[in-house]
């Protein structure tokens, strides 16, 4: 593949800056060190080795990740893994416990039909996998509730042959507020750790591992008692919605999605090539709604998008677009859009290669 030429690359095309994602992963590991956590940044975020790698060199002291392809390409790089999400099917177990055979991994489950299959899995391929049991702390999704079900999942882990209980997972997702609203569902978020923490300790079966966190969260990481680890992805580009939260500023952004204006004909608005299949439909950032902002414009609004139209609402700016003017927009939420691109161009100074992403996809990896 050709060297890239930002200028004249067909677009859409996502953008990665290599010194910005660089300088954050820097950021998060100080960050987690100095409070005395791990950071295993979650892969789903950029699906690329070239940024792992990255991570790593950081001091990230391994990897999450959410699919077995995932996992079978990041093994490449560590051989500490985490599978935040539980392995169902034949073909899913034969390819993660093959994994568990060569690395150390764990795997994310709340259910006994999960572990018990876990366990009768691993020791046909000669492994060992650990178990976290995940918990639901507010978000509702997946996760047992109550701290008495962790315990019975646990306990059950360390019985079985194949499996080991290594600790507890869960994930904040649902405290995406204002700074004030973040900080009271952490303290909620808190006190369900302790109580499940609580229970394990009067069994014989405190945690290894403790392992949460989320970007919204990610600057607040260090005031949940018990925490070990975080498992912040997104904070490696950030995006629109860390911009609005205060997570990020505008310097710290290292993703977004060039684009081409293809049309002024309607008064009011202009029309890039960037549209749901670049930038995605997540509606998940701010008042002011729509699917991204524009970087040279940063009260432009995406306001509506439709498969190859990206529509920009101009009416509150002085910005008169020409036809074939490129501009860069920052997604609503950056893994969705990483996930719609076939590559990614990354620059590093005035260096741009493709950037492939080898983890993108659900086939087996045989690279």
């Amino acid at each position: 593949m050709t060297r890239p030429d930002p200028a004249g690359v067909e677009t859409p095309v996502g953008c990665v800056d290599l010194a910005r994602a660089r300088a954050n992963a820097e950021a998060v590991a100080s960050y987690a060190a100095g409070h005395g956590l791990g950071w295993r940044p979650h892969v789903k975020t950029h699906k690329s080795t070239v940024v792992a790698r990255l991570q790593l060199d950081a001091g990230a002291r391994g990897l999450t990740v959410a699919t077995p392809r995932e996992a079978e390409v990041m093994a490449t790089l560590t051989d500490d893994l985490l599978l935040a999400y539980p392995p169902v099917g034949e073909e899913k177990l034969r390819r993660v416990v093959a994994l568990a055979a060569r690395t150390d991994l764990k795997v994310a489950l709340d259910s006994e039909e999960v572990l018990r299959a876990l366990a009768r899995a691993a020791p046909v391929a000669g492994a060992r996998v650990g178990v976290l049991v995940e918990l639901d702390v507010g978000l509702g999704r997946v996760g047992v509730a109550r701290p008495e079900e962790a315990v019975r999942l646990a306990r059950l882990a360390h019985e079985l042959g194949g499996v080991r209980f290594r600790g507890i997972l869960f994930y904040p997702g649902h405290l995406r507020g204002a700074a004030e609203e973040r900080q009271a569902g952490l303290a909620e978020v808190s006190r369900r750790l302790a109580d499940t923490l609580g229970a394990l300790d009067a069994v014989g079966l405190p945690p290894e591992i403790v392992s949460g966190g989320s970007t919204p969260t990610l600057w607040q990481s260090h005031e949940v008692p018990g925490l070990t680890e975080i498992r912040a992805g997104s904070c490696i580009f950030h995006d629109r919605e860390g911009l609005e939260l205060g997570v990020a500023g505008p310097d710290e952004v290292a993703y977004t999605v060039l684009a081409t204006v293809v049309s002024t004909a309607v008064t009011g608005h202009a029309v890039v090539d960037a549209g749901s299949k670049a930038l995605s439909k997540e509606e998940r950032a701010g008042g002011r709604g729509g699917y991204g902002i524009v970087v040279e414009h940063p009260e432009v609004v995406v306001r509506s998008l439709s498969e190859e139209h990206g529509v920009l609402d101009l009416q509150g700016s002085s910005w008169r677009p020409r036809i074939g003017e490129r501009v860069r927009i920052v997604p609503n939420h950056v893994c969705v859009s990483v996930n719609l691109q076939d590559a990614c161009i990354a620059g590093d100074g005035d260096r741009w290669e493709w950037m492939e992403l080898e983890a993108r996809g659900r086939g087996p990896w045989t690279g």
